[in-house]
């Protein structure tokens, strides 16, 4: 990880130690629990002791089985990106330069775990972004370029499409039907325009309602 170049503070620390004969590290604690959960609090508890008595640590979140709740920075976000962009050598490398290219790297058993483990995990007020809206959300104002969007297409276009050949039965339409019934739905493109733009005030580009009721509004004043 730390040869490779990956930017992190312990991928970091570990490459300024380098020069030493080796880096040790001492056991804190033995978990005897074959719980994750447990190994997740056992580690959120040093974490805390350890700030609370000053020690400057490495990590990034309060610990436990994840980076869950930690939110990036802007400062953050674009050091990153900048980082990313233009690397030709280092931790981005795609298609066949990948060390993974052609592996399968973890089993379907591995995935099932992890996938429970996680279940809820960034959900509702979970999610860091939960509850925000509109200025608040980091994906405000983000627009994806013509050549993403093309790109993205032709990924799920067609055979590459996860849902290609697929037909519903008619037992999988009744119980879609009885889970969708009494929840209110925008009745077509125009219904969804009034509610989610035109009652909270909000304006998108890609709206074509939202482009013909500005012409309309600018008729209007002239």
């Amino acid at each position: 990880m730390a040869q490779n170049g990956k930017k992190t503070p312990f991928a970091d620390w570990l490459r300024k130690h380098t020069d030493r004969e080796g880096v040790y590290f001492e056991s804190l604690e033995l978990v005897m629990s074959d719980d994750l959960e447990d190994l997740g609090r056992a580690e959120q508890r040093w974490i805390t002791t350890l700030r609370e008595d000053g020690h400057r640590l490495l990590n990034l979140t309060e610990g436990g089985l994840g980076p869950r709740g930690y939110v990036w920075t802007q400062p953050q976000r674009d050091a990153a990106a900048s980082r990313a962009r233009g690397r030709s050598t280092g931790v981005s490398r795609r298609g066949p330069d990948s060390p993974n290219w052609g592996r399968a790297i973890h089993s379907d058993e591995q995935k099932a775990r992890w996938s429970e483990q996680r279940r809820g995990s960034i959900t509702g007020a979970s999610n860091p972004n939960f509850g925000k809206f509109g200025q608040e959300h980091p994906s405000f104002g983000h627009r994806l370029s013509e050549e993403t969007k093309a790109r993205l297409s032709e990924q799920k276009r067609g055979s590459n499409n996860p849902n290609f050949g697929k037909v519903m039965s008619d037992e999988e339409r009744r119980v879609r039907s009885e889970k969708l019934k009494g929840r209110p739905r925008p009745s077509s493109i125009r219904s969804a325009h009034t509610r989610h733009h035109t009652n909270k005030g909000v304006f998108k580009e890609s709206c074509r309602h939202c482009q013909a009721d500005r012409l309309a509004a600018e008729g209007e004043r002239e």
